[in-house]
């Protein structure tokens, strides 16, 4: 009540006249030291090689997640089941999936749950054993699995599995299957499954591609429309993707409606000398909106590519969204924000959009490091991809190299990410203890706009006036704590309501900088008040847009 009979009082007392100016701009800075990073931590500590990390989050239990990765001990193959109930506090599981054959595990790990909290596992079979495409369940939280499901023997390429979450869909609680055999001329393969795994339909051959095709993703909107995007790789070495494919469906599956080219890629496919010479690849990855934001059922694609505008001479990653539901593409949007053609390398990029539309893009960066290293950055919008800010999320840094004992130049495919409520799940493998582990951070959204400028502790609380101030659509608002507090920091309108929530965190003290991006408000007069121990002041900010 006293701060609520505060703001009205700051509220009645500011002027609300002012002049406009000229559009102001965020100057741009490449300083990333004083960054605030969350702690980063092993999910499953083991002597065991593990790489290509997936996560999901349990559609309706925002704290039990699963995770999963390629498990290579020796020539024992697996997939690791990482489990936590408990929003990430603890973690259990195994580097073994002991769903049975045992030894016909060899990893590219697909975990998945559905709405009724079963978990998958779809994955490779042992060339040594059975090859093909298998899927197994679970439904004590990956305790224990069933028998395999032969979906499709053969030599396969990795797959994508997704099942549909969403109540208001009429195929809800389906699961998608896709892959591409290793066969010509290489289409996606496509099945399902409506009783939780227990079997899948015989696959369906959705395309009759000119190009082999490869790395599917599948993802399902609100509606249960599945769609499920690719690249076309060019039949010479080094295998270049050089376009993206997409397939839709708005009957659960039954039929799709195919486009081989939705538009050109240049992906950066074959090794990268400057790490290791491990071997990397420009697949796309694709998500859709499924927020309540005024960009709901919007789809989006990113790739890692080079030398085809925006992307420089180096890799980088290109973004594309639609707003049509596929029918049309945007122009291609780039991701990093580091110089263009800097000599800085981005790869293995992967895409989460969060509850409340933000898109996250996780992936490999070396612009702080040496050349031969690399770290890991986000890089976030929340305005449907036209603008982009990064922030390093690592603590350490590594040195890629393939792993000993596994094909030629590999260590690895692809890093993952997904969201719960408020928080980002980021899961990537790095060998900085020696050997490839999976790593992760539980990344509060909030705090990826705080700018720690000193760990000098102040003589007291404070709240600088915002600047620039008229500003479009970014300003930087600056606070002290003098002691570790749980701070607040609100945005609300001339009515007194709230209309942002910018930060709920405890941090020790210091000096600190957040930037603000009030793309999706309208120009007008606006307060931001800062909450800490006690302490409590409001700045009046002009927006002009």
């Amino acid at each position: 009540m006293k701060f609520k009979i505060f703001l009205l009082l700051t509220l009645a007392v500011l002027s609300y006249g002012f002049l406009k100016i000229n559009n102001l701009e965020e100057s741009s800075s490449n300083s990333y030291s004083n960054i605030y990073v969350a702690p980063n931590f092993r999910i499953y500590p083991s002597g065991v090689s593990q790489t290509e990390p997936e996560i999901v989050v349990h559609p309706t239990n925002p704290n039990i997640l699963f995770a999963s990765s390629y498990t290579l001990n020796s020539s024992f193959l697996s997939e690791g089941v990482y489990v936590t109930t408990d929003g990430g506090t603890t973690w259990f599981g195994s580097d073994t999936c002991k769903g049975q054959f045992l030894a016909n595990h060899a990893g590219d790990p697909g975990p998945m749950i559905d709405k009724d909290g079963r978990f998958f596992m779809s994955h490779l079979g042992n060339q040594g054993f059975i090859t093909g495409q298998f899927a197994h369940y679970s439904t004590n939280l990956g305790l224990t699995w069933s028998n395999q499901y032969p979906i499709q023997t053969g030599n396969q390429y990795k797959g994508d599995i997704r099942s549909d979450i969403f109540s208001t869909s009429p195929f809800y609680g389906k699961t998608y299957y896709a892959w591409v055999p290793v066969s010509t001329p290489y289409p996606i393969y496509f099945s399902s499954t409506t009783n939780g795994g227990v079997s899948w339909a015989s696959p369906v051959q959705l395309n009759n591609p000119t190009q082999r095709n490869n790395g599917p993703m599948v993802k399902i909107n609100k509606s249960g429309d599945i769609y499920i995007a690719w690249a076309g790789v060019n039949s010479a070495s080094p295998f270049t993707e050089n376009f993206v494919g997409l397939a839709k469906s708005t009957n659960g599956g039954q039929n799709f409606s195919i486009t081989e080219n939705i538009f050109n890629m240049n992906g950066i496919s074959g090794i990268i000398p400057q790490k290791g010479n491990i071997n990397a690849n420009g697949l796309p990855d694709i998500d859709i909106d499924v927020s309540n934001g005024p960009r709901s059922g919007w789809v989006y694609i990113i790739t890692t590519e080079k030398n085809l505008a925006p992307a420089g001479t180096d890799p980088d990653v290109i973004f594309r969204r639609s707003s049509d539901g596929g029918q049309t593409w945007s122009g291609r949007i780039r991701v990093n924000q580091d110089p263009v053609n800097n000599g800085k390398v981005q790869f293995f990029p992967a895409m989460r959009v969060d509850d409340g539309g933000g898109i996250n893009i996780v992936y490999y960066d070396d612009r702080r490091t040496a050349s031969d290293s690399s770290e890991v950055f986000i890089s976030r919008s929340t305005d449907g991809g036209d603008t982009w800010k990064d922030f390093p999320i690592s603590e350490h840094r590594f040195k890629p190299a393939p792993i000993v004992g596994s094909g030629a130049g590999y260590m690895g495919d692809n890093i993952g990410i997904t969201s719960s409520g408020n928080f980002l799940w980021p899961v990537w493998m790095d060998n900085s203890t020696g050997i490839y582990q999976v790593w992760t951070s539980k990344i509060d959204i909030a705090t990826l706009g705080i700018n720690q400028l000193s760990s000098i502790v102040p003589d007291n609380f404070k709240l600088e006036q915002n600047y620039p101030n008229p500003f479009n659509p970014v300003t930087n608002i600056k606070f002290s704590i003098k002691e570790k507090s749980d701070v607040s920091m609100k945005v609300y309108n001339v009515q007194g309501k709230l209309v942002e929530d910018l930060v709920n965190k405890v941090l020790p003290a210091g000096e600190y900088e957040y930037s603000f991006n009030a793309v999706n408000l309208n120009s007008g007069v606006y307060f931001v008040t800062v909450q800490a121990n006690g302490f409590s002041d409001t700045k009046k900010m002009v927006l002009l847009k």
